[in-house]
């Protein structure tokens, strides 16, 4: 029996397997949770997606477009009707259009603006906001972010601004779930990992190659780390940790120079 028998989790963002949602898919089923999963709205994500779910069986695979509230509403629901509640939520979700994050963030368009802030924030607080419901009992919520969200890191752009904002939504839904339904959340700052998403960043590589020579421990991180890390933000064993942004980037964070 591992640690998370009997717990009843959502996964959504899981787009191949070199996603971090994935990564903490394999540790948290390794320890006994129960899962569903959500993918994109379109044929290929929910193929790749299937491809790597369907071993597991969940009760709910469901397509879901973040800037859709009734795809939420129906997902929640399938969820509640599946399960019959939920102990945590895993937000693994960020886009803006590769146009925009090629850009200077002085040029970024009011429109790409909108769109990437709705999809990498604003989403965490509808999804939160659908999943409480079903979290009687309280529960745990953790997304993901990036050291860009609070530094300035040349080429990441929009999406830093979009993590920044992301990074203090975990705090005020802290504060509102928290306070109201004993629920915890949390976000986990990775180092660079090489995602479908961190795909669209033209400065991917240097920024990776340039943390792995300034971290304290001289590497990147592995995505079995980001795994188990998320296992235990949504365990018992951080019972009294909410609000926080956890890095997992072997140092690069604290390093001045």
């Amino acid at each position: 029996m591992g640690m998370f028998a009997g717990k009843v989790g959502l996964v959504m963002g899981i787009a191949n397997d070199r996603s971090i949602a994935w990564a903490m898919t394999e540790a948290l089923v390794a320890e006994g949770a129960e899962l569903s999963f959500t993918h994109l709205p379109s044929p290929s994500s929910e193929r790749r997606v299937r491809q790597l779910v369907d071993p597991l069986q969940p009760k709910v695979l469901l397509p879901c477009d973040v800037q859709k509230d009734e795809d939420i509403d129906r997902l929640f629901a399938a969820v509640g009707h599946a399960h019959g509640g939920l102990d945590f939520l895993i937000h693994s979700i960020a886009f803006a259009p590769p146009q925009e994050l090629r850009k200077p963030y002085l040029e970024c368009s009011r429109e790409g603006w909108h769109l990437a802030m709705d999809i990498s924030a604003y989403s965490l607080v509808a999804v939160s906001r659908a999943a409480a419901p079903l979290m009687s009992e309280g529960g745990a919520i953790v997304t993901i972010s990036y050291f860009g969200g609070e530094k300035v890191m040349p080429g990441y752009n929009l999406m830093g601004v979009c993590k920044a904002t992301l990074e203090h939504t975990v705090r005020y839904l802290a504060w509102d779930l928290g306070r109201s339904k004993g629920i915890r959340v949390n976000a986990i700052s990775a180092g660079p990992m090489r995602t479908l998403s961190s795909a669209g960043i033209s400065s991917f590589d240097e920024m990776r190659d340039h943390a792995v020579r300034k971290s304290c421990l001289p590497r990147n991180v592995d995505p079995k780390e980001l795994g188990t890390t998320g296992l235990y933000l949504l365990s018992d064993f951080a019972g009294a940790v909410t609000g926080e942004i956890l890095h997992v980037d072997c140092g690069y964070s604290i390093v001045g120079l």
